[in-house]
């Protein structure tokens, strides 16, 4: 309660210190989504919800459609419902906590319209060496930023399977036919013919990029069987499987809900506070502050 308060009183620093030039952008998920996110994964309707955590259903059925918030106690008594973090939840529940937008010079960051979601360039040594995560949205947009940028597209990653992430990657594929399309095995289908060519690599395995770089792939199913993030440098890409504040939903055949939680437990977790989240959607965000702030976890997690 006490760092609720410290909150509340330091909101409005805490929400422009670090932003650089990124723009201000809503997280991905509100109370109300990430009610139904764990509500889903617990496999628990409102009536059960109401009957596990004494609040009445009619307020859970307003908060999923966020109309109107729960107060801190209700939001505590959700959260050990669910097997959330009760003051993390809280956080959420008063719209208090957003991220400290951490400074990142060799990442680019563009808006995959009309979807929305997050596309990004990574690029070294000058711009010389460039990989693409998630080719999506409007391709002639991609194109053209790759080639007005100059950079030499070696990688094109792509994080799973969601046309939201990459229903592009034919067209910038032809337009840079010496890039290495990178998919894990049990999202690869989505790409078509071009499966045949992608490098289908697996949970560890490390890519060369750029003077000494390296891109490793963490598999962390769940929101796709084959959801995978890469790590470059000190830089996580996470697709739809942890965002600032959130979790990805669960839509495996035959991951899970708790296959996310895990992934992110021993995977992310287990990064440096300082590695950078670049999620795809959502404003970017830290290890150290997801740890610290995620309601999806706990003190002791990671």
């Amino acid at each position: 309660m006490a760092r609720l308060a410290t909150e509340v009183a330091s909101r409005a620093m805490a929400n422009v210190c670090g932003m650089d030039d990124w723009p201000r952008i809503p997280l991905e998920d509100t109370f109300g989504d990430v009610l139904r996110k764990a509500m889903r994964g617990a496999g628990l309707d409102q009536r059960m919800l109401a009957a596990r955590s004494g609040i009445d259903a009619q307020s859970i059925t307003r908060w999923l459609k966020d109309d109107g918030t729960a107060t801190i106690p209700q939001a505590r008594a959700l959260a050990t419902a669910l097997g959330l973090s009760p003051e993390r939840l809280a956080e959420r529940a008063l719209g208090i906590w957003y991220p400290q937008i951490p400074r990142v010079d060799d990442v680019r960051h563009h808006p995959q319209d009309p979807h929305p979601s997050n596309g990004y360039v990574v690029f070294l040594d000058g711009g010389k060496r460039a990989a693409l995560v998630d080719p999506a949205g409007v391709p002639e947009r991609l194109v053209r930023m790759l080639r007005d940028g100059a950079y030499g597209l070696e990688y094109i990653l792509i994080t799973h399977k969601h046309a939201d992430h990459c229903d592009a990657t034919h067209e910038v594929a032809t337009a840079f036919p010496d890039a290495k399309i990178v998919m894990h095995e049990l999202d690869v289908h989505a790409i078509g013919t071009l499966a045949r060519s992608a490098l289908r690599v697996r949970d560890g395995e490390e890519l060369p990029f750029g003077d000494g770089a390296r891109i490793r792939m963490l598999h962390t199913p769940g929101h796709t069987d084959g959801s995978s993030s890469y790590l470059v440098r000190s830089t996580l890409f996470t697709g739809d499987t942890l965002f600032a504040g959130s979790v990805g939903g669960a839509y495996g055949n035959a991951s899970t809900y708790d296959d996310i939680l895990n992934g992110i437990r021993s995977k992310i977790f287990t990064l440096p506070d300082d590695t950078v989240l670049m999620p795809g959607h959502g404003p970017p965000s830290t290890i150290g502050q997801e740890r610290a702030h995620n309601p999806f976890f706990h003190d002791h997690d990671g």
